[in-house]
């Protein structure tokens, strides 16, 4: 047997191990990448996000009460002035939503991009293992 098919060798142990170390690596880096998606996820519609969302949520209805309230019974304020500064808030709640919405759309965006990416590079290496076992078959054929 002479080098290149010793090289070319499934069985070869160094060959293995260096499959092997590099099987593990890639396991680390996925873990790596899920523990960040985990963070992200937590991060933009996790319970720290609907903490925030509840409390902006109570101080907009506070507000728009608030105005309400004083329009019926102290009439503090002209009715009209008092209306269009509830419209204010609720268009500003409304703002408020669509760019939490956005910020999920970047993010789902982000995650599909991602498993786009990773997709081509496991077609890539599929690819590439499906050339290699081709060429170690018409090299045993050859024999």
């Amino acid at each position: 047997m002479n080098k290149t098919e010793k090289n070319n060798s499934i069985s070869d142990p160094e060959d293995l191990k260096d499959k092997k170390n590099e099987i593990l690596r890639e396991i680390q880096e996925y873990n790596k990448e899920r523990d960040e998606i985990k963070n992200m996820l937590g991060k933009i519609g996790g319970k720290s996000y609907s903490k925030v969302d509840t409390i902006i949520n109570i101080i907009f209805l506070l507000l728009i009460s608030f105005f309400f309230i004083t329009e019926l019974t102290t009439h503090w304020l002209p009715s009209f002035i008092s209306l269009e500064l509830s419209v204010l808030l609720v268009s500003i709640k409304i703002v408020w939503m669509i760019h939490s919405q956005q910020k999920f759309n970047h993010f789902q965006f982000w995650i599909l991009n991602s498993i786009e990416y990773r997709m081509n590079q496991i077609t890539s290496k599929i690819k590439k293992i499906e050339k290699d076992i081709s060429s170690l078959e018409k090299n045993l054929s050859k024999k």
